[in-house]
């Protein structure tokens, strides 16, 4: 069994991306690798975590919506996620069953390289350096052409890592409600568990 941080296992799971995904998102998987390894380095987390996490993270992203949400049932996912995300938000559900997946086939992934690509999708309460990493990483990938996403890349290693995941869970949610999408249910939470930490670190350099 491969190490799964070794550079043989990352290139036979890059030639099955290749043929698992359509040549664009393939490139966004790749993008995201890349970018996902270099706030690694930046921000003092582990590279190879990254790199992986970043490579596995839209493992999922090929099937349509009734496909994922049957393969979500079959993993178990659905469950876990609640009917209102399986019915009404499809699109988030590749970053759980992913996960799932890639555990129960490659054990040898460890188990916060899982955990980075469950949360991709959506976030959670308690996101790690790796999580955060991830998920900032799918935002700024170099395909993401927008000026914002210009202006946030800008704030690599300028920015500390929590500042830079407030500001692009910022942009993402203002994006998702500027375009009439629904939000994920914890995302309310998750907003003001950020701000409220926000506040308290601003009291502490204030005292």
């Amino acid at each position: 069994m491969d190490d799964a941080l070794c550079p043989a296992f990352m290139a036979a799971r890059t030639e099955e991306l290749r043929h698992r995904v359509k040549p664009k998102r393939f490139a966004h998987i790749m993008g995201v690798a890349d970018t996902a390894e270099r706030l690694a380095q930046v921000y003092g987390a582990d590279v190879r975590k990254a790199r992986l996490a970043g490579l596995l993270h839209d493992w999922d992203k090929g099937y349509r919506d009734d496909e994922i949400r049957q393969r979500a049932r079959d993993l178990g996912v659905d469950a876990l996620v609640g009917e209102q995300v399986m019915e009404s938000m499809p699109e988030v559900l590749h970053g759980p069953t992913a996960a799932a997946a890639l555990a129960r086939e490659f054990p040898q992934i460890p188990a916060d390289v899982i955990q980075a690509i469950r949360w991709h999708t959506t976030a959670s309460l308690d996101m790690t350096d790796l999580d955060k990493i991830v998920y900032i990483a799918d935002a700024l990938e170099p395909s993401r052409t927008s000026a914002e996403a210009e202006e946030l890349r800008a704030l690599i290693g300028r920015v500390p890592l929590d500042e830079l995941y407030h500001r692009v869970y910022r942009s993402w949610t203002i994006a998702l409600i500027s375009a009439d999408r629904a939000l994920h249910p914890a995302t309310i939470d998750i907003w003001n568990a950020m701000v409220a930490g926000i506040s308290d670190t601003e009291k502490g350099t204030s005292a």
